[in-house]
């Protein structure tokens, strides 16, 4: 394995690895300024791939990225695309464009990195859906199984990483009631984001298994507790103190602690530069990437017949099956 770590910047990770880099097509969702997304984009940037595509809500927001993009890497062709992961319209938009796009024949990394956290009242996307589900792991769920034929061109030594988090041990995914009862009436937001992180890591596993054969790794990756993004703003100190009772209460046990030392944006992005790279991890499809190492998620976000319960589940609310 590297020898890269808890205080690992991305661009030494990038770096490391540029040999994966060059002439390579990259995706990334939620590529926002200031966020993880755009942080891995602009480290790839500076290894030469050949296509950057950035799938994201607001192009004002991506465009101070596309401008630093521009200068880290100025051969770097870069395609922002619009997409709301909560909207599924949206979502089958996005894809089409991708698809109808000639200079994009293929995708060598898929990095699902949008997301929200902790919404604190309950609310529903436009399809009817708990909007931290929705968000964080159906739209990326439908918009990677749209782009597969463009990531099965890519071929072997392609790669599928989903965004995660130690919040997965939060809670499991909640088959009996996704969508916290009709209303909300069961909703908390904190166990809406450990239930779609633990989707991330089961989506993972799924992949890993259906991929695996034709070459294709699918990780889920942990960046680690960061405080300079935008994922956090709405979020109080007295919000984060709750974390640890609600992981109790889901789990019967405590599985969740909060005593761990915070990441700057750079070092949490640098699992996920790891996870879109390192060599290393082919032989570790399906595996939970922490710290840019193997590391170990709860046994129910990893459980394999979960796994396949959740795409099946998945694909019923996004109404479209994918037999890959």
């Amino acid at each position: 394995m590297s020898p890269f770590g808890f205080e690992t910047p991305c661009e030494e990770v990038a770096k490391a690895f540029g040999d994966r880099v060059g002439g390579r097509t990259f995706l990334v969702t939620g590529s926002s300024e200031k966020g993880l997304g755009a942080t891995a984009a602009v480290a790839l940037s500076r290894e030469g791939p050949a296509h950057l595509i950035l799938v994201s809500r607001n192009k004002a927001k991506v465009d101070p990225v596309i401008e630093e993009i521009a200068q880290a890497g100025p051969d770097v062709k870069v395609t922002f695309v619009p997409c709301e992961l909560s909207d599924f319209t949206s979502v089958r938009q996005a894809a089409a464009t991708i698809l109808d796009d000639a200079a994009i024949p293929q995708i060598d990394v898929l990095l699902n990195n949008a997301g929200v956290m902790a919404i604190k009242d309950y609310t529903k996307d436009r399809q009817g859906y708990e909007l931290t589900l929705s968000s964080n792991h159906l739209g990326h769920f439908l918009l990677t199984n749209l782009l597969m034929s463009k990531i099965l061109a890519a071929g072997a030594g392609a790669r599928i990483v989903n965004v995660t988090s130690s919040g997965h041990r939060i809670g499991p995914f909640r088959f009996a009631d996704p969508n916290f009862s009709r209303d909300g009436a069961a909703y908390d937001g904190w166990s809406a984001y450990g239930q779609s992180k633990t989707a991330n890591i089961l989506f993972s596993v799924e992949l890993a298994r259906r991929l695996g054969a034709r070459g294709i790794t699918s990780l889920a990756v942990h960046p680690g507790g960061i405080m300079e993004t935008n994922l956090t703003n709405h979020l109080t100190a007295e919000d984060f103190a709750v974390i640890v009772e609600t992981a109790r209460r889901n789990n019967g046990a405590e599985t969740f602690a909060i005593d761990h030392p915070m990441k700057t944006t750079a070092q949490g992005t640098a699992p996920l530069v790891a996870a879109c790279l390192d060599p290393a991890f082919d032989e570790h499809n399906g595996s939970f990437i922490q710290d840019c190492q193997v590391g170990q998620a709860l046994e129910y976000a990893t459980d394999p017949e979960k796994a396949k319960k959740l795409w099946t589940l998945s694909e019923q609310l996004v109404g479209q099956p994918f037999d890959i």
